[in-house]
């Protein structure tokens, strides 16, 4: 059997392709507000739970350390459930895990986002290799349009948290638990698509091996993980970073959003532009130089912040855009699309966990952002040259199982 044909499981009625990519495009705009929320609320959260920057680190870093560790769990869990009901029970543990992260006691605060990590992961994997499947022939287009819905769900939590909050007269914990409706709406609109979905087909031909082994899908998870630890670690401590050099809070959480707003755009263009060629090499150093820049903005003067995190969220989201269609792209096939993204987002993520908790530690020690700053341009240097590196034309070595 086909391995393509192994991939795709058989369907009862076949679903329109714009529904399922208005369908893609929602339950992607849900893999962020559970992170990104947190951000413009962190400093209440320490207040309240006492946290230390590095035990407020430790909460940042878990839901991404989750993204990385539960990956693994998703290709199996599509072969067996069909990858449209494996993204409806990512959904349903979503809502599960707003509603246990902001039920009281401290230990639900860190359990709830251990689940909402692991929703969120299997997400992450299985949106890209559904797009490699449904969408073969316009994977830039669709790939540009998850992650600006990516980083679209991303600008809205971080610009309406803190204000509805506080005209709702809300907590930090209702402000988060909101989000819950949001991902509701998702499953909602994500059910006719389960149901037009047939039983998955044999699975046999689905599964392959040996990627662990080679070296060009170590390139690629090397660029996965860089890019989000570079995103995850200015996400969750950016808005802080702004209080601290005199900035309200509700001023950070809106620069934060205005940076996540302008990964909108970079996160529509970068795929589509890596897909016009057939080396995405040039792409990758210019959208690594666009956020060294807006990094080093960040320590610049008083009043150039906002410059700066405009540049630093178009490239961050550009570089997202830029990991997901290498997926696709270096993959021969769906079913390597579907270990690859697995691959790259186990190894990866587990990697990008370290940037928060990390960040938070070196502030502690330094008392500054300098240093941790300074460290996140370094990583910038390595992530462009694994870019440069699985930007190269060629694909991972194919090994059946």
């Amino acid at each position: 059997m086909n391995v393509e044909a192994a991939a795709r499981p058989t369907r009862s009625v076949a679903a329109p392709a714009w529904w399922i990519g208005l369908a893609i495009v929602l339950v992607a705009a849900n893999l962020r507000p559970a992170v990104v929320g947190v951000a413009p609320l962190l400093a209440q959260i320490q207040a309240d739970e006492r946290l230390s920057a590095t035990a407020a680190g430790i909460l940042t870093a878990l839901p991404v350390l989750c993204f990385g560790l539960i990956a693994p769990v998703a290709p199996p869990l599509a072969r067996r459930l069909g990858t449209e009901r494996a993204l409806l029970t990512a959904l349903a543990l979503l809502i599960v895990g707003f509603l246990v992260r902001s039920s009281g006691p401290l230990a639900a605060l860190f359990a709830g986002t251990v689940l909402l990590g692991s929703a969120i992961a299997i997400g992450n994997v299985l949106l890209p290799s559904l797009i490699k499947r449904d969408f073969a022939h316009r994977t830039g287009m669709m790939t540009g349009l998850y992650t600006m819905a990516i980083a679209g769900g991303g600008a809205l939590s971080a610009g309406i948290t803190v204000p509805v909050a506080q005209a709702a007269g809300l907590g930090w914990r209702g402000a988060l638990a909101g989000w819950a409706l949001f991902a509701l709406v998702a499953l909602l609109c994500w059910l006719p698509h389960v149901r037009r979905a047939g039983r998955p087909a044999r699975v046999g031909g689905q599964r392959v091996g040996g990627l662990w082994r080679d070296a060009l899908a170590w390139q690629v998870t090397a660029y996965m993980g860089l890019q989000s630890l570079g995103y995850f670690a200015v996400t969750a401590w950016l808005p802080a970073l702004l209080v601290d050099r005199g900035y309200d809070p509700v001023t950070a959480g809106f620069l934060l959003s205005l940076s996540t707003v302008a990964g909108i755009a970079g996160a529509l263009v970068a795929p589509i532009l890596a897909t016009r060629g057939r080396r995405q090499r040039g792409l990758a150093v210019g959208i690594t130089a666009v956020a060294a820049v807006g990094l080093l903005g960040v320590l610049a003067p008083i009043g150039v912040e906002p410059v700066a995190v405009i540049l630093l969220g178009a490239a961050q989201s550009a570089a997202l855009g830029l990991a997901l269609v290498l997926v696709a792209l270096r993959a021969p096939d769906a079913a390597h699309a579907a270990q690859l993204s697995g691959m790259a987002q186990t190894a990866g993520y587990v990697v990008a966990a370290a940037g928060p908790f990390a960040v938070g530690a070196l502030r502690d020690l330094t008392g500054g952002w300098t240093v941790p700053l300074l460290l996140l341009v370094a990583l910038l240097a390595v992530q462009g040259a694994a870019g440069v590196l699985a930007g190269r034309d060629r694909h991972v070595r194919r090994h059946p199982v």
